[in-house]
């Protein structure tokens, strides 16, 4: 999952990056609400976390003008003002939850997780395709009963292909939504990732069909190879 943060306060929007990356999340970060909308307009992302005052363009703005461009991304609010009235109104300009400041880490992370899991995919926190199972809560993956170990990044890309199981992502679909706005991608990171994943999900597992497919001069799926 890809998640933007849109928050001026630097120690608290870094903060929450770093949480969020430790739970394998993919997070880009903005100080800016100028910024932040371009990139809310601009990129994919599963959830935004949205701070409601900002300096130049507010989150009760942002909200209304994402949702004018018919972007459907799931909002977060998060604000120091908890009054009812500040509540309703971000609610009413298009924003998905209101949490308020101070607030514990493990209640932002279960909110993102619930947001998430709305019928936009409406997939819940177990991914499944086959005999291949992902759980984005406990992080535990399976192929049939045997427990498979993946790092956070090779997580992040199985997670992204199993949301988008039987449908081709190109290598920029995949860079866009699995890897940071800023980190380094040399040309040939999906592809060494891609094969990081077929010697943990496929090669293994003889006799039973290969699930992480290429498609020459198209991209990846998760399908079968008799469907190709």
């Amino acid at each position: 999952m890809k998640i933007l943060v849109i928050e001026d306060e630097h120690k608290i929007a870094n903060s929450i990056k770093k949480g969020l990356e430790q739970e394998s999340y993919a997070v880009d970060v903005t100080y800016s609400g100028t910024d932040g909308f371009d990139m809310a307009s601009s990129e994919e992302y599963d959830v935004i976390i949205l701070d409601l005052m900002l300096p130049d363009m507010d989150g009760i703005e942002i909200c209304h003008k994402l949702r004018q461009e018919k972007i459907n991304t799931p909002i977060l609010i998060l604000t120091a003002k908890g009054q009812l009235e500040d509540k309703v109104k971000g609610l009413n300009s298009g924003a998905d939850d209101y949490l308020t400041k101070p607030f514990a880490f493990t209640e932002l992370l279960a909110r993102i997780r619930a947001l998430s899991r709305r019928p936009k995919t409406n997939l819940g926190p177990v991914l499944k395709y086959e005999d291949l199972t992902l759980n984005t809560i406990s992080f535990e993956v399976k192929r049939g009963e045997k427990e498979i170990k993946l790092s956070k990044q090779e997580f992040a890309l199985l997670e992204y292909l199993l949301r988008h199981a039987g449908t081709i992502s190109t290598k920029d679909q995949i860079i866009n939504n699995v890897w940071d706005y800023d980190a380094d991608i040399l040309p040939n990171t999906v592809e060494v990732y891609i094969g990081y994943l077929r010697n943990k999900i496929d090669k293994p597992f003889k006799g039973k069909p290969n699930l992480i497919l290429t498609l020459r001069g198209f991209g990846y799926k998760i399908g079968k190879e008799n469907h190709v």
